[in-house]
Order: structure tokens, then C-alpha cells, then sequence
């Protein structure tokens, strides 16, 4: 056989034909394999099996390049195409591979499992970039040293180096670093969550969308995103509207004619009050609704209805909907809202002349 290669004329395309054949048959199988892995744990959702066949996609290729760069090591030196001297280049090539393959599928399978179970779990659903970020960065860092002493390098310096370096770069990055740890902070303390309407101190309102190693994403009624440093949210006055529930009361502000019959009033507005809870797809049916008069005002006498809603921004749609029933209940008992008035005393008003030199007309 060794004698046929000698008749060949272009010996490394043959090698190269043979190493791609070999490159694709495998990535073929490894992908039949795995789609039909997949095919059967699909119906258990978030198994762990079915998160580690989701994260082994990327490394199995780097495996089989590792694999066929040992085939082409094999076949050029069966051949005599290469010296012997490139052996312990390419097992070094080959050994980084393994241990890149390795670090992608950590990676991959870190993030797959914190996903996959954030759903179920409040932690992991506010601090999903967080525990990404910092299992990354932990993985890179790890398998950098190992790469390094892969390559004849002593990492040995380099750690005791580290504790030199860190009081730099911690005073280096103070305001990132005080970012992250408020961004802990505030997942461990759970003040906010993902998915918590809220309202900052400086007057925005909308939905928290993520709380992030750096800031805090919240994304307004207007479709537009509000991006705070997590060290400044820690430090100010929230509202979370969706804490300790959803459910809120919903107070309603009305004024009577000062001769309408307050006992009528009341339980008129009641029945209105009641009514509008039942029917509002958005109202709490079982909420005891009460009235509380509290002004004599100039032109009325004014009083409070509470109502409730499901959630915050339900209670714009509640409160309309019980004002135009109110108004209608009102005309048919003649319950009358009156306009602001204010009185003209004109025999108050009347002045003396302050000058009696004046000439009578």
C-alpha cells in the first residue's frame, strides 16, 4: 500500500479528500443522533437530559475537528509527508481543542439550565444576565489558566499576581463594580422583579424587563425603554405596584348638590359601585366597595368611592367605566353634580367715593 503512494501524484489532496470525507460523515451522524435524542426527550420539557443534548451540539463539532486533526497527523505520517517533529505541535493543538470544546460546553449548559428554569424560580428569573455574565466570566477565566499550562506556560505568577492587580482594577472600575453589587442586591432583596410595574422617584412609570449586572431596564407605556444604573435604583425611592399583589384600590372623587339626600346618594352609588365590579372584566367581584364623605366644598359636597382592580393599569379602564355609569344613574335619580359656582355679593361690593371735593354731576 505504502508503494501505490508513491505513484500518486498529488498525495496531500488524497490525505485532504480522506479527512473531509471523514469530517462530514461524522458530523452527520452526530447530527442524526442527536436530532433523534432530542425527538424523544422533547415531550419532558425541561429535563436535565434534554438541556444537556441542547448544549452539546457546538462541542461534539470541535470534538470531531480534534478527532480528524489526529486522523491527518496519522495518515501524513504514515506517509512520510510530514517529520516526526510536528508531533507534539499538533497533540498540543489537539489538547486546546478538547479543553475549548469542554469550556463551550459549560458554557452553553449554564446558560440552557439557568433559562430553562427561570420560569419556576423568582431568583433566577430577575437575576438571568447576572448569573450568565458571571458564570462566563468565571468559565473564560478558568479555562484560560488551563489552556496557558497546556502550553508549557507557568500560570503560577500569574495567580500571585492577581492579588496585586485586583486593588487596581476594583479602583479601576469602582462605579461598574458598585453597579454589580447593587444589581445583587437588589435580586437578592427582591424589591423589583422581572415583570413588577413600577414607579421611580423622578416620575416614569412601566414593566420591569431586566435587571442586568450594570442597570435596570424598564420599559415604559409609551413603548420606550428607561435605562437606570442598578446603583442609583438601589439608592431611590421606588413604588412597586405589583407588591405585595397585583390587586390595588381604585378611589374615585365625586361631588353632590349640598340638597341631595346623602343616605340616597350612598346607596346609589353603591349599587353602581357593586355593579361595575361585577361586570368589569377587570374588577374584583368580591371586593366589599364603601363610600366616604369628607369635604363641604364651595359649590359641592364631596365624598370618595373605592373601588378595585385587578392589577394598576386596569384601573384607568375601571374608573371610566363606573364614571359613565355613575353620571347615567345619577340623571335617572336626580342626583344633581353641580357646576363650580361662585357667589357675587354686590351689596358688598358697593364703594363710597373716597373723594368729597367732587363736584356733583
Amino acid at each position: 500500500m505504502e508503494d501505490v503512494w508513491q505513484f500518486i501524484p498529488y498525495p496531500w489532496l488524497i490525505v485532504g479528500g480522506l479527512v473531509s470525507i471523514s469530517v462530514t460523515g461524522m458530523y452527520l451522524v452526530k447530527r442524526f443522533v442527536l436530532v433523534q435524542l432530542q425527538s424523544i426527550k422533547r415531550s419532558e420539557g425541561r429535563h436535565v437530559t434534554s438541556i444537556l443534548l441542547n448544549s452539546l451540539s457546538k462541542p461534539l463539532s470541535i470534538f470531531i475537528l480534534v478527532l480528524n486533526i489526529y486522523l491527518l497527523q496519522y495518515l501524513l505520517l504514515k506517509h512520510e509527508l510530514i517529520a516526526d517533529q510536528y508531533n507534539k505541535q499538533v497533540d498540543i493543538t489537539a489538547q486546546i481543542g478538547i479543553i475549548i470544546a469542554l469550556l463551550v460546553f459549560a458554557e452553553r449548559f449554564c446558560n440552557q439550565l439557568v433559562v430553562s428554569y427561570a420560569d419556576s424560580s423568582d431568583v433566577l428569573r430577575n437575576s438571568q444576565s447576572i448569573i450568565r455574565g458571571t458564570s462566563k466570566l468565571l468559565i473564560i477565566s478558568i479555562g484560560s489558566l488551563v489552556i496557558l499550562g497546556t502550553l508549557g506556560i507557568s500560570i503560577t505568577p500569574i495567580v500571585a499576581s492577581l492579588g496585586i492587580t485586583s486593588l487596581a482594577v476594583a479602583l479601576a472600575l469602582q462605579p461598574t463594580l458598585e453597579n454589580f453589587f447593587s444589581g445583587v442586591q437588589l435580586v437578592i432583596d427582591k424589591p423589583i422583579r422581572v415583570g413588577d410595574f413600577v414607579e421611580l422617584d423622578s416620575g416614569e412609570q412601566g414593566f420591569v424587563e431586566k435587571i442586568g449586572w450594570r442597570s435596570t431596564w424598564i420599559k415604559m407605556l409609551p413603548n420606550n425603554i428607561v435605562v437606570m444604573p442598578n446603583s442609583i435604583l438601589s439608592q431611590s425611592k421606588v413604588i412597586n405596584y405589583y407588591y405585595p399583589e397585583k390587586e390595588l384600590s381604585v378611589p374615585v372623587d365625586v361631588g353632590v348638590h349640598y340638597d341631595s339626600d346623602l343616605e340616597h346618594v350612598e346607596r346609589v352609588t353603591l349599587e353602581v359601585a357593586k355593579e361595575i365590579l361585577h361586570s368589569h372584566k377587570w374588577g374584583i367581584s368580591d371586593y366589599d366597595t364603601f363610600v366616604v364623605f369628607h369635604t363641604f366644598d364651595s359649590s359641592s359636597i364631596n365624598f370618595t368611592v373605592m373601588l378595585r382592580a385587578e392589577e394598576y393599569f386596569n384601573r384607568f379602564f375601571i374608573k371610566s367605566a363606573f364614571i359613565k355609569a355613575l353620571h347615567a344613574r345619577y340623571r335617572q335619580e336626580g342626583i344633581v353634580i353641580p357646576y363650580p359656582i361662585r357667589a357675587i355679593n354686590t351689596e358688598q361690593e358697593k364703594a363710597e367715593p373716597s373723594n368729597r371735593n367732587t363736584a356733583p354731576p
